[in-house]
């Protein structure tokens, strides 16, 4: 346990050193990038002091990995009257309510639609279910969200085009999101599902005569869920990186907003602020998968006491 929150402190740290060696290595200055205006003279040497850009490199790495510590990533640029965290906690809150019913989602839709193409392997449903998974998996969000606004906003006016206002205005967003990763998840439960019905154990209980459902739910499902447990902490992190693009698209008010104005102005505090916390959520997020992928496999947890 504690080898892993070593490990995830490192991998922080190069994240969080990798996002200012980029940052800094773009040429120009922040206070000169929007709309074409420039500062110059005494009122940018002002503007730099306040945001320690005068001072040399190791300074500012230093100043930056203690806003890193202390979580106080210091004012926007762009929205001086703003910090970072003001931005977070505006932003983040709807944007983690995306993520996680997108998650929600995905994980459902695409374990139905896995049980149900292994159970009728080479049926009907399974050509069904194979087909919108191979659709889901080509289609990008951001190619599916314009197609869904055009039909169901536009031709049909069902659903609103954007904003975050109630469930209705949630419907859209999350499927733009959510069919991709459903597509994913759908795929390995049924191969997965596949090669455990075929274990002794699952023969031995349909020969006790246990109802179909019992022995999908109970018996098999807790194994054919491994896979999908691997790959749910990159599938988390694609979807809440994911969001920012829906978001935009969507003019939902969530961290997408901020941190594409902010790239396009080359917000310093803002761009590394939301890396740093965003690598930080997904990092917390892989540790807890490979906690839940120890329960589920209990062998996991024996091999490395065995060590």
């Amino acid at each position: 346990m504690m080898k892993r929150f070593i490990a995830m402190i490192l991998t922080l740290w190069v994240i969080t050193t990798l996002t200012f060696i980029l940052m800094h290595a773009i040429p120009g200055s922040p206070f000169n990038s929007s709309s074409g205006k420039t500062i110059s003279g005494a009122a940018l040497q002002n503007m730099e002091a306040h945001y320690h850009m005068d001072q040399p490199l190791p300074v500012q790495y230093l100043i930056y990995l203690k806003s890193v510590a202390t979580f106080n990533f210091g004012p926007s640029i762009k929205q001086p009257d703003q910090t970072v965290n003001d931005l977070l906690g505006r932003g983040f809150p709807v944007s983690f309510e995306l993520g996680m019913w997108t998650l929600i989602v995905a994980v459902l839709s695409g374990m139905l639609l896995g049980i149900l193409a292994a159970l009728e392997h080479n049926g009907m449903v399974d050509y069904a279910a194979m087909t919108i998974a191979v659709l889901g998996i080509s289609i990008p969000d951001f190619v599916l969200a314009t197609l869904l606004i055009q039909e169901f906003a536009v031709n049909l006016q069902l659903l609103p085009a954007g904003t975050w206002q109630g469930i209705r205005y949630m419907i859209l967003p999350i499927i733009a999101l959510a069919t991709g990763p459903m597509a994913i998840i759908a795929r390995l439960i049924r191969s997965s599902m596949l090669e455990v019905l075929t274990r002794d154990y699952i023969r031995t209980a349909q020969a006790k005569g246990l109802s179909p459902a019992l022995i999908v739910f109970k018996h098999a499902l807790k194994n054919a869920l491994l896979p999908v447990v691997t790959v749910l902490g990159t599938l988390a992190a694609a979807i809440l990186t994911g969001t920012f693009v829906i978001e935009k698209i969507f003019a939902i008010p969530g961290m997408g907003k901020y941190f594409v104005d902010s790239i396009n102005s080359r917000d310093y505090p803002v761009i590394m602020g939301t890396t740093v916390f965003y690598s930080a959520i997904l990092i917390v997020m892989l540790f807890l998968v490979d906690i839940a992928y120890g329960w589920l496999d209990p062998r996991i947890k024996m091999g490395r006491e065995a060590k």
